[in-house]
């Protein structure tokens, strides 16, 4: 697919990976619904960042943890801008919550943003894309493939990401194309510090850490390989395959 002209959504666009991969989809002639829910500074600047990359940006509120938002959401930009030819799911939480700490209210939030809100986002993308076709790609995260004790309902939903694709992938085609990205340690947690960027950089097969320039990328390739579906690609420095 060539991005030029399309039309995109990109959750989460405020702040992070999302702004990023906003920003990447408008460099290339993307039509971007730049989405956020509390970061409505963050949205203004990567609109701003998009029309300086030569892209077309409209900036879209939502709290996708609520009932029937990310479909409300997807249903308002298909309207604004007459069409949907690209989704991207980026907006999620990524919480601290070792087992043992958490709570119902916990779980249930971080599900509802996570896994939720991209299924159906999704659901109401494919309708408007219709038998013309288009893309979807989820952010999943390492995490679905790993065992992180202190960030267990995390990984859960993003291993539901992982499956949400491939099922997606099936149930949509050959219209629509479903994938993902599975991001490792390319943006830490804002709460992080500098010894333990190190630690991971020290543990990681190609010894760095990664950038949002490099989950940008990978979520592009997805964008314009029209013979890939239901696929995951990692994007890691390695560290799935570490020992």
């Amino acid at each position: 697919m060539q991005l030029r002209g399309r039309v995109a959504l990109v959750t989460g666009a405020g702040r992070r990976v999302g702004r990023a991969i906003a920003v990447g989809v408008g460099a290339e002639g993307a039509r971007v619904a730049v989405h956020y829910n509390g970061s409505a500074a963050g949205a203004q600047e990567t609109a701003q960042d998009i029309a300086r990359a030569g892209g077309e940006a409209r900036v879209f509120q939502a709290d996708l943890s609520e009932g029937d938002a990310a479909a409300r959401l997807v249903d308002d930009v298909a309207a604004a801008f007459a069409g949907l030819d690209v989704l991207v799911n980026s907006a999620a939480v990524m919480q601290r919550t070792p087992v043992g700490t958490v709570s119902v209210a916990a779980w249930d939030a971080m599900f509802a943003l996570n896994l939720r809100a991209p299924f159906f986002a999704a659901q109401a993308a494919a309708a408007h894309m219709g038998e013309r076709g288009g893309a979807i790609v989820n952010i999943a995260d390492l995490a679905a493939f790993e065992t992180w004790p202190g960030y267990v309902p995390h990984g859960i939903s993003k291993a539901g990401v992982v499956q949400m694709t491939r099922a997606l992938a099936h149930a949509l085609a050959p219209a629509v194309r479903v994938n993902a990205v599975a991001p490792g340690a390319v943006m830490l947690p804002d709460d992080w510090d500098a010894s333990a960027a190190e630690r991971l950089a020290s543990t990681t097969p190609l010894r760095r850490l990664g950038a949002p320039s490099d989950v940008v990328d990978a979520v592009l390739y997805l964008l314009h390989a029209d013979y890939v579906t239901g696929e995951t690609i990692v994007v890691d420095g390695g560290r799935h395959v570490r020992r």
